[in-house]
């Protein structure tokens, strides 16, 4: 990720935008320095988070007891950085990433909601083998200090997503 945002501005030729990137990263470092020498209120955020939770819409409410993988994604590969279990509120009891500087880059939730469903859901309406496993979601994460909150809706037969707040 680094290198194709340093090669998409060594042809930046917009002077412009160029020096408002280089502006936001100065500032970005001097607050982490700041943050090394000074503590309390007033203090610089430069910390963000990312949390997610999951509705099932074939009931109308929450998936208690879904299991979350996060893996952050490389060229080279991928790693797991946490795993997680929904909450009778769908939710996961803390933030999967949180109280440090996210990594700008690539990362991918895995919902197993094909176990969730097969456990929760009348038999009567799944085939063998379900129609969705386990959703994959892959996203970016471009702004480091900001809270990220990506929801997954889902069914047997379908999912989505968006970007919530």
């Amino acid at each position: 990720v680094i290198f194709q945002r340093f090669n998409r501005r060594v042809l930046n030729d917009n002077f412009d935008a160029e020096l408002q990137t280089a502006i936001d990263e100065v500032t970005y470092i001097t607050r982490l320095r700041i943050l090394n020498i000074v503590s309390g209120p007033g203090a610089p955020t430069t910390t963000g988070s990312l949390t997610t939770h999951v509705l099932d819409t074939l009931k109308g409410r929450p998936a208690a007891g879904v299991s979350i993988e996060l893996y952050e994604i490389f060229v080279a590969g991928e790693k797991l950085l946490t795993t997680a279990t929904t909450n009778a509120d769908g939710r996961t009891d803390v933030p999967l990433i949180s109280d440090q500087p996210l990594r700008i880059g690539t990362y991918e939730l895995r919902f197993h909601v094909g176990s969730y469903f097969k456990a929760t859901a009348p038999e009567s309406l799944l085939a063998e083998p379900g129609f969705v496993d386990i959703v994959p979601i892959r996203f970016g994460i471009a702004e480091p200090e900001s809270h990220h909150h990506v929801p997954l809706l889902a069914s047997p037969w379908s999912y989505s997503t968006y970007r919530g707040s």
